[in-house]
């Protein structure tokens, strides 16, 4: 009685191992799969990327700016940098998509489309400072014909918690006017727009190359380095995983 029961268990031990080892090689055999699409995956998009119309060799600033260094590979921060009199002046760039409110509109079949749509909104940052005194700081919408206004705050480099003044829209009419045309005697206008179109586009362009560069390069290394390879040992009912080198 006792040999039969061992006879099963040693049964139950080799059929339990050899569907560990079809185990391990479909998910090798899976593996490879996966890895070989990806990779495929990210030359395809690459290509694609490449066919894309490359923007402009080089994008001229505006009149008295010049770009700030290093600008093209930071996600942010300022871009155009000037000296007007004793004070510097820095604009950031950032594009802001605003979604629009949802409205019912039949999509050609009958069916109601409720989602809501999006628009483009390039936003400036600008900053005014004049030595380790006070800093103006504006939050302006810029357009094809012009700039306005968001926000504009006073800040204090000695003490950062200070009140920063009143919303803009609550100031006088006639102030308003005067602070959009401090901007513009600062070079702070509609001529910036083709400008920073441009620039976005180049580094949208940039960034993106970059990505799949880096992207390629990960799931190449990824898949040399910690690709798991199986070894079935004749002599014993056991598989060794060995990540090859």
């Amino acid at each position: 009685m006792w040999k039969q029961s061992f006879a099963d268990t040693a049964a139950a031990v080799a059929v339990a191992a050899a569907a560990r080892i079809s185990t391990s090689r479909r998910w090798i055999s899976t593996a490879v799969d996966v890895n070989f699409e990806i990779r495929r995956a990210v030359e395809e998009s690459f290509r694609e990327v490449s066919m894309i119309s490359p923007p402009p060799k080089k994008v001229n600033p505006p009149p008295s700016y010049s770009i700030v260094k290093g600008a093209l590979k930071r996600s942010e921060g300022p871009l155009l940098r000037r000296v007007y009199g004793d004070e510097e002046i820095t604009l950031s760039v950032v594009r802001r998509a605003v979604a629009l409110p949802s409205h019912d509109s039949s999509n050609g079949d009958g069916a109601e489309d409720h989602s809501p749509g999006f628009i483009s909104d390039l936003l400036l940052h600008v900053g005014v400072s004049r030595g380790r005194s006070n800093s103006l700081l504006f939050l302006c919408g810029l357009y094809p014909d012009s700039v306005g206004i968001h926000s504009v705050c006073l800040l204090s480099k000695l003490n950062p918690d200070s009140y920063q003044g009143r919303v803009f829209m609550e100031l006088d009419e006639k102030l308003r006017a005067q602070l959009s045309r401090y901007l513009e005697d600062r070079g702070v206008d509609d001529r910036l727009f083709p400008f920073v179109q441009d620039w976005l586009y180049l580094k949208n362009h940039h960034n993106l190359v970059n990505w799949f560069g880096k992207l390629g390069q990960f799931v190449n290394g990824k898949n040399q380095h910690e690709l798991v390879h199986l070894e079935v040992c004749k002599d014993k009912d056991e598989t060794k995983a060995n990540v090859l080198p």
